[in-house]
């Protein structure tokens, strides 16, 4: 079966392997859809310390179950489309023994520290799968990176009380802005792109700030009564937006990392202790918050068509991550079509 390759930075092909036989308990998934994420692009670019190469991509999926195997659940019938959670536990390390399975130590994700789902099939623990009777392959395909985001706001204890800014909009900072506007937060989404901004208020922003041509610190603090926002979380992943969380967030407020920076980050310290800050961060998703995503998509009210940027054949994703490296403000998100 066809399977796609990132074989070392800048380089990708598309090989032949063997059809993975789904082991008790596991079902075989027909791949019917893939997004893309910044991960993928880092693996690209060759800027992903965790990764190895060769290595298949792929962990943002949207599925057809096409055979299982025994003590398989009755509600898991070939045909039926899903998504599959692509993280690992271990069940024995520090974070596994809190209940935290989400950040286990020793965490393996697909298409990361093992290969991914951008072929033909894969096979899975059904334990993995989530499913909904009315979303489409792209739909599912969103489920996990829109996770991440709703993740984030159960890390920072978001409530209707909360004026939470995001800074990044790219797929997972939408992930954000709707998981925010769930809880009935009050949303500023902030970005150096209009067009992100423009799809951010269709997600449910309240508020924008183009932080390329606006003042981010005036601004801020005018349309919070010159406190700053009581929640800010990074989506983006550079040092100035690290800073700028811990800069511009309330006193007593609480900052929520998502993005990995690709460089050390530098701080002004006195800001951890004179505003008394919680720093949190946030990796990957919880059950939960897959249920709660599909519970969210199931509404029909996120703009999956602006959100998705480019769709394309399995022949042509190679191109499509040349594109994105090249112009990264061009694309929200690109799901390849198997």
């Amino acid at each position: 079966m066809k399977a796609f390759f990132i074989d070392a930075p800048a380089k990708t092909s598309i090989g032949e392997i063997d059809e993975p036989p789904p082991a008790v308990g596991e079902v075989l998934l027909r791949i019917r859809k893939i997004g893309f994420c910044g991960t993928d692009l880092n693996t690209f670019r060759g800027l992903n310390p965790i990764v190895s190469y060769p290595r298949i991509p792929g962990h943002e999926i949207g599925a057809t179950i096409e055979q299982v195997s025994r003590d398989v659940p009755e509600e898991f019938q070939p045909g039926k489309n899903v998504t599959v959670s692509p993280y690992t536990n271990c069940g024995s390390c520090p974070s596994c023994r809190q209940g935290r399975t989400n950040c286990c130590q020793n965490n393996q994700v697909l298409g990361n520290q093992r290969d991914g789902a951008l072929t033909s099939y894969i096979s899975v623990p059904w334990e993995k799968l989530y499913t909904s009777n009315c979303l489409s392959l792209r739909e599912f395909a969103l489920v996990e990176p829109l996770s991440i985001g709703f993740h984030a706001n159960v890390r920072g204890r978001v409530t209707s009380e909360d004026t939470v800014a995001v800074l990044g909009c790219g797929a997972i900072g939408l992930g954000v802005i709707a998981g925010a506007k769930v809880r009935k937060a009050r949303v500023i989404a902030i970005d150096i792109d209009n067009a992100k901004l423009e799809i951010a208020k269709e997600v449910g922003a309240d508020l924008t700030i183009n932080s390329k041509t606006e003042s981010l610190h005036d601004k801020l603090k005018a349309l919070t009564d010159g406190d700053g926002p009581g929640v800010i979380v990074e989506a983006v992943g550079l040092p100035l937006t690290f800073r700028t969380a811990v800069e511009e967030v309330a006193f007593a407020g609480r900052v929520i990392y998502i993005g990995y920076a690709k460089e050390f980050v530098a701080y002004d310290t006195k800001y951890f202790i004179l505003k008394e800050l919680d720093i949190l961060g946030s990796r990957n998703a919880i059950p939960n918050d897959f249920r709660d995503v599909i519970k969210f998509l199931e509404r029909g009210r996120f703009p999956v068509d602006d959100v998705i940027t480019k769709t394309v054949p399995l022949e042509d994703a190679g191109g499509a991550l040349q594109a994105w490296s090249e112009n990264p403000a061009l694309f929200t998100k690109i799901q390849v079509e198997l």
